[in-house]
């Protein structure tokens, strides 16, 4: 069965994002991008990387992990302001929203279904892993349906912002089991878990 996989940027203290939600990558970004970190990106999750960053590296491998990338409207709506209505051509697109009534992508499929119906769904297909890309909102209602935590975690805090999980979420502790680790030059450390039994 296919899993979804919550793989995520976070700071040292568990910031997703500033408080206003903006790209933490993009011009006026806070987040460390040294040339390492890109080379990883680029080798290990190829998939992951958005169309510009593919095209500019001239990333053309397909990626191993996963074909389905999921993102709540506010992460989406980032892309579009960027004027980038579907950054990731190469893998199927959902973007969950219920205020959202065209596509602005031909590729990008909008939902409005609940999201947990709609991965239990999407889990039962053949295909590769499920990549919740974000944001706290989704990642909050998805909670019980993450199998694997894939955290990028940088050499950076920030004191507030948007936490991995919405303050929304339900309490309900989980535990995990530390799968892989990648520690880069740069001061990035990537985090494998995956959900321990129940």
């Amino acid at each position: 069965m296919r899993k979804l996989v919550h793989y995520v940027a976070i700071t040292l203290d568990g910031f997703i994002a500033g408080p206003d939600g903006a790209d933490p990558t993009g011009p006026d970004g806070f987040w460390p991008i040294p040339e390492d970190y890109v080379q990883h990106l680029a080798a290990e999750y190829p998939e992951t990387l958005p169309v510009h960053a593919r095209q500019a590296l001239s990333v053309t491998a397909e990626g191993t992990r996963f074909d389905t990338v999921l993102e709540g409207r506010r992460s989406y709506e980032i892309g579009l302001a960027a004027g980038i209505p579907d950054a990731y051509p190469h893998l199927r697109h959902l973007v969950f929203s219920r205020t959202l009534t065209e596509s602005p992508a031909p590729a990008v499929e909008l939902v409005a279904d609940d999201p947990v119906a709609t991965v239990r769904e999407l889990k039962r297909q053949e295909g590769k892993d499920i990549w919740l890309l974000g944001g706290a909102e989704l990642a909050g209602s998805l909670y019980a349906e993450i199998d694997t935590l894939i955290l990028k975690v940088g050499p950076v805090t920030i004191g507030d912002g948007i936490p991995l999980f919405s303050r929304k979420a339900a309490f309900d502790p989980r535990t995990w089991t530390l799968a892989d680790h990648t520690v880069l030059k740069g001061g990035a450390v990537f985090l494998t878990y995956t959900r321990t039994g129940e």
